[in-house]
């Protein structure tokens, strides 16, 4: 399998996996996301390091291991994204499964397994039309302010919705038109969705407007922006303006 077919392929049985657990009726509610987690997250890197031995890992759900810092290829994993709404049975969460080549987001796929749908970097499909209002996406349960303001000045509707794969995901649908994140991620919350969106067409970047970079010592990677290309100069100059 190529590396797309192989992100591809992961992230969909991965998502399948996690279905079956949470059909299986025998965790209580609290118990169901670690459950789900852990169980992806061995099938996952295990897979991984089966097909690609010679390349470095990282995932959420693993101690991290400083020898992937001496690789150019790492694979950037988190097996439920959005752990809170797979344990509430909806549908806004995701597997993501990303490649990093010497600091780049470069393949990826991201699961929708409550959706049935799997998109991925090396498939890309053109954008749909905007919205009109535009759309902009934010955490259902903490919006950040600085995502609202932003909003605000754009005069776009705001969107609520759950992991950050989903949220990424809904612009590459066509759902949404902008997802501007300021609270705190890691690497594996945009790995994959910004391979898959950068291959869609869409604008991806930090919210000062530098590069997204991974595979870094420290894994924290806090802020994001993916929105239309279109739209880019406008997303940038709002968030610099709240941020002045």
């Amino acid at each position: 399998m190529t590396d797309g077919e192989l992100a591809a392929h992961l992230a969909d049985f991965a998502g399948r996996l996690l279905l079956d657990v949470r059909a299986s009726g025998v965790f209580p509610a609290k118990a169901l996301g670690k459950a789900g987690d852990q169980t992806a997250n061995q099938f996952l890197c295990h897979a991984l390091r089966a097909q690609r031995p010679d390349d470095g890992l990282l995932s959420e759900e693993e101690k991290d291991d400083a020898e992937r810092l001496s690789k150019g290829r790492v694979w950037i994993v988190d097996p439920v994204d959005g752990t809170r709404e797979y344990g509430e049975e909806r549908a806004d969460w995701a597997v993501h499964v990303g490649l990093a080549i010497d600091g780049v987001a470069t393949v990826g796929a991201v699961a929708l397994p409550g959706l049935g749908v799997v998109l991925r970097s090396d498939r890309p499909q053109p954008l749909p039309p905007a919205n009109q209002p535009l759309r902009m996406l934010v955490s259902r349960t903490r919006p950040a302010a600085e995502a609202v303001a932003v909003a605000g000045r754009l005069g776009a509707e705001l969107l609520p919705m759950g992991s950050a794969g989903a949220k990424a995901m809904a612009v590459v649908r066509g759902e949404a038109d902008i997802y501007l994140h300021t609270g705190g991620q890691y690497e594996w919350d945009s790995c994959a969705p910004v391979a898959v969106a950068a291959a869609h067409g869409l604008f991806c970047s930090r919210v000062d407007g530098s590069p997204l970079r991974y595979n870094q010592p420290d894994v924290y990677l806090p802020d994001l922006i993916i929105c239309r290309p279109e739209l880019a100069d406008a997303v940038l100059a709002a968030a610099r303006a709240e941020a002045a």
